[in-house]
C-alpha cells in the first residue's frame, strides 16, 4: 500500500468564494480509495473528523490509564531487574499517550479539553484497566494478555487512513511488542519456580482471559461504528475478526507456558485450522464500561488528580515558553 499523498491535489477555491463540496467530497473519496493517506491539511468530511477524534482520544486515555495497574507495583517488584524493566513499560505508556493526543490535535482537539472530557465520564478508556492486579503474575499477564491484544488490535491501525495515527502507531506497535515480549518471558520464569508461582500465574491467567477478549469491543452485529470506519479506512478489520487472530495467535503461547485458558468449550476447528471458543459475557463489558468495574472510580480519581495537583506544572512550562517565542519574535 502507498503511504504517499494523493498525486492530484484537492481542488482549491478562489478566495472569497464557497468551496465546491462536493468536488472536495470526491477527492476525499477517491484519496480513500486509492488506499492514500488523508493528511491534517487535507479536506475531510465531519463525520470522518469525529470519529477519528473519538478513537484517537480513547487510544490515548487508555495509555495513561493503563500505566496504573502496573505501575502499582514499581515499588513491589522483586528485583532491581525486575524495578527497571516495568519501570520501562510503564515509562513507554506515557509516551503512547503523548504520540496520540498529539495525533488528536492536528485534527483540531485540545489535549487538555480531552482530559477533562475523560474524567467528567464523556469520553472512555479501555475496560481492560478497570480490573485490579491482585498478584505480581497479574503484570505478566497483562504484558501476554492485554499487550498481545493490543498488537493485534493496534497493527493493522499502521495502515490507518489518517497519516498522523498510522505513523504514531508504527512506533507503538514496536514498544507493545516488546512489552508482550517481556511479560511472556517474566511468565515462563514464574512457571519455572515454585508451585506457589505456578498458582499465582494461572490464578492471574483466569482472571485476565475474558477481559482481554472483551478489549476488541462488542460482537459486529452490535458495534455501531465499526461499519464505517472500515469504510472510510480507519480500521481495516472487524472486532470479531481481530478477536478470532487473537485467541489462534494466544493458544499455542498458553500451551507452551503450561496454564489452561478458563474456557472448557476452547477447541481447535480440524476444517478451519481455527479454535472455537465459548460464548463471552458482554454484560459484564456493559457494565465496566458505565462504570461498575472494580477500579473505575479509583483510575479517575487518580486520573483527575494528577491534573489539578500538577497543574502548577503545566502553567509553567506554558508561561515558560510564551516567553522565549516572545523573545524569540522580538
Amino acid at each position: 500500500m502507498s503511504i504517499a499523498s494523493p498525486p492530484v491535489p484537492a481542488p482549491a477555491a478562489d478566495p472569497g468564494t464557497t468551496p465546491d463540496i462536493e468536488a472536495l467530497q470526491r477527492h476525499f473519496d477517491d484519496t480513500i480509495a486509492a488506499e492514500h493517506r488523508i493528511e491534517p491539511r487535507d479536506w475531510m468530511p465531519d463525520g470522518y473528523r469525529r470519529t477519528l477524534v473519538r478513537q484517537i482520544a480513547q487510544h490515548a486515555h487508555s495509555e495513561i490509564i493503563g500505566m496504573q495497574p502496573e505501575g502499582d507495583w514499581l515499588l513491589s517488584a522483586p528485583s532491581l531487574r525486575r524495578k527497571a524493566i516495568l519501570l520501562a513499560k510503564v515509562q513507554d505508556e506515557a509516551g503512547h499517550g503523548l504520540y496520540l493526543y498529539s495525533a488528536a490535535e492536528t485534527l483540531g482537539a485540545d489535549r487538555a479539553d480531552l482530559t477533562d472530557k475523560l474524567i467528567e465520564g464523556r469520553q472512555k478508556y479501555s475496560s481492560i484497566f478497570n480490573y485490579p492486579t491482585l498478584s505480581y503474575a497479574d503484570v505478566g499477564v497483562i504484558g501476554w494478555l492485554v499487550d498481545g491484544a493490543a498488537i493485534c488490535n493496534q497493527v493493522p491501525l499502521c495502515r490507518s487512513s489518517y497519516g498522523p495515527y498510522a505513523r504514531a502507531m508504527i512506533r507503538i506497535c514496536k514498544e507493545e511488542s516488546f512489552h508482550q515480549r517481556q511479560g511472556y518471558e517474566l511468565l515462563l520464569t514464574m512457571m519455572r519456580g515454585t508451585d506457589e508461582q505456578r498458582a499465582m500465574v494461572q490464578d492471574a491467567v483466569d482472571r485476565w482471559w475474558w477481559p482481554s477478549l472483551m478489549m476488541f469491543g462488542p460482537p459486529d452485529a452490535e458495534s455501531p461504528n465499526t461499519a464505517q470506519s472500515m469504510a472510510w479506512g480507519i480500521k481495516r478489520h472487524t472486532n470479531d475478526e481481530l478477536r478470532q487472530r487473537y485467541v489462534d495467535m494466544t493458544v499455542p503461547q498458553a500451551e507452551f507456558l503450561g496454564v489452561t485458558l478458563p474456557d472448557p468449550e476452547l477447541s481447535l476447528d480440524p476444517e478451519t485450522g481455527r479454535h472455537r471458543f465459548g460464548a463471552i459475557d458482554w454484560s459484564e463489558l456493559k457494565r465496566v464500561i458505565s462504570g461498575e468495574g472494580a477500579m473505575n472510580r479509583l483510575r479517575l480519581a487518580r486520573r483527575r488528580a494528577a491534573r489539578d495537583d500538577n497543574a502548577w506544572v503545566t502553567e509553567a512550562a506554558t508561561a515558560y515558553a510564551e516567553k522565549h517565542a516572545a523573545e524569540k519574535r522580538a
